[in-house]
């Protein structure tokens, strides 16, 4: 490789920071500007994302491609090791068609936008160096970059939720997503270093250390604190309770990258930290990560049917659908990994594009409640299109990416632990059963006189939901490639068979 492959990672990662410190230069009374700059900075990162996408090499190639080396710290053998493998790729992919997307839907966030576009630049600027980071200092760095500007996100833009008998604030629904993630990441953070002393290599570089071949009794110790750590960000019950809280108190925007971006590092740190560098530690706890993604994915789909708020149905559909991922990586079989980290695409696309409809619901009505929303789809024609796209998808119909990607878990499930498999198909169908249930209450019936002048999507909603829509589509439909990919990089994991 050479040219820009030598420096297509380094790029992507700097842009979103770089972006930062130019919107902190700039003058505060150019919003337009900067929102159009910010526009930019995202498009260019997605075509950095189409480079490495179509230069990759799915066929034969080594673990890590685009590999770029640069010493920072040898004397604890701490390197800004750049690199990809196919799962990487995805997320990649996954994030450059999400941040492009939430800096359209935040156009009309007026209040400080300076600081919001700072934020979430940086947020963004985490989640590219965590995806490509193969060096564990600066992994954990990036995942903590990351996170952190949530709260602000959150706490400053967000709203609070009245219910019956109390109302949930913002804050501290932000101060409960930081502390959880907080708390996950003391848990990474100490197998990090345990991992550094136990390897006796002194480095930090994950190339080395998944190599090592550390002691059985090590990972039985050291594999359940990465599922943890890492898992409570992936919304890994019964660590899951901050993530609807977060997604309803969230701004559109930010809700969009929180259940669509943010989330999938969770589930990556385990792929990456947990299954590829203690790969026996991960056969033997198998089986408690299959329990908790099943919990997962029958208590997400119950508690999601039962909520009033739509923001709250779409959170703790994410957390049920994140338990189909927990799934197919507890299979440890070919099949069911490649589905897990499809649906970590799947479902961040979906669950974009849900709160994108969900926001200009509530942006028309200033209601999420759906004991009072009916018959939008009479005022919201092209809201109501969308929302069944983004319904179906989620519920698994056959043509759109959640129907491949359910389908590789369940092949995987029912190759290694069959009676799980069955739990699986009985959580897709209360899927069906709420999702069009919602679909029905919310969008067809007789139109409520409240919402008879309600507006349709605006422009800048119809771009992201078409684009989003559009992508679970060509991915149902064409999956062959994206499948190539992710397999690349599965089939170098160590405790992966079949």
């Amino acid at each position: 490789m050479n040219g820009l492959d030598d420096s297509v990672l380094s790029l992507l990662v700097v842009l979103p920071f770089a972006a930062a410190v130019a919107l902190i230069l700039w003058p505060g009374d150019q919003l337009r500007r900067m929102k159009w700059f910010s526009a930019g900075v995202a498009l260019a990162s997605t075509a950095l994302v189409a480079w490495v996408l179509l230069r990759f090499d799915y066929t034969d190639g080594p673990q890590y491609q685009f590999i770029s080396e640069t010493a920072w710290l040898d004397q604890l053998g701490i390197g800004f090791d750049l690199g990809v493998d196919g799962i990487a790729v995805a997320m990649l992919a996954l994030t450059a068609i999400a941040f492009p997307a939430a800096i359209l839907i935040g156009w009309n966030i007026d209040a400080r936008s300076k600081d919001y576009l700072i934020l979430l630049n940086l947020l963004v600027g985490g989640v590219y160096g965590t995806f490509v980071s193969i060096d564990l200092f600066f992994l954990f760095f990036f995942y903590e970059i990351a996170v952190l500007p949530m709260y602000l996100l959150i706490a400053y833009w967000g709203s609070s939720t009245s219910f019956p008998r109390f109302t949930r604030l913002k804050e501290y629904s932000a101060m409960k997503l930081v502390l959880f993630l907080v708390g996950g990441s003391v848990l990474v953070w100490i197998s990090i270093i345990a991992m550094y002393i136990e390897s006796d290599l002194d480095t930090f570089s994950l190339i080395e250390l998944q190599g090592t071949g550390f002691d059985e009794s090590f990972q039985d110790w050291v594999f359940p604190l990465l599922m943890l750590g890492f898992g409570l960000l992936g919304g890994l019950w019964p660590l899951h309770t901050w993530s609807p809280d977060g997604h309803v108190s969230a701004p559109t925007s930010v809700s969009m990258l929180h259940a669509g971006v943010l989330m999938k590092l969770g589930a990556f740190g385990v792929i990456r930290v947990g299954i590829q560098t203690m790969p026996e530690g991960a056969e033997a706890w198998a089986p408690l990560l299959l329990g908790l993604g099943a919990i997962n994915v029958i208590y997400g789909s119950i508690a999601a049917m039962s909520q009033t708020d739509l923001k709250y149905v779409i959170g703790y559909s994410s957390v049920s659908h994140m338990g189909y991922v927990f799934l197919g990586l507890a299979t440890l079989h070919t099949l069911g990994v490649t589905g897990a980290v499809l649906q970590m695409f799947s479902h961040g696309i979906m669950t974009a594009l849900m709160f994108t409809l969900a926001g200009a619901v509530y942006g028309s009505s200033h209601t999420r409640d759906i004991r009072t929303l009916t018959g939008l789809a009479k005022v919201m024609p092209v809201g109501a299109f969308f929302f069944a796209v983004a319904g179906f998808a989620s519920l698994g119909l056959p043509g759109f990416s959640g129907f491949v990607a359910e389908l590789l878990v369940f092949l995987g499930l029912f190759q290694t632990y069959p009676w799980i498999g069955a739990l699986g198909v009985i959580g897709a169908a209360i899927t069906a059963v709420y999702m069009l249930r919602l679909l029905a209450k919310v969008y067809f019936g007789e139109t409520d006189r409240r919402w008879e002048n309600l507006p349709d999507l605006k422009l800048n909603e119809k771009l992201v939901a078409g684009t989003l829509a559009l992508t679970l589509l060509i991915v149902g439909l064409v999956p062959f490639y994206l499948i190539d990919i992710i397999r690349e990089g599965v089939r170098h994991i160590p405790a992966v068979t079949g």
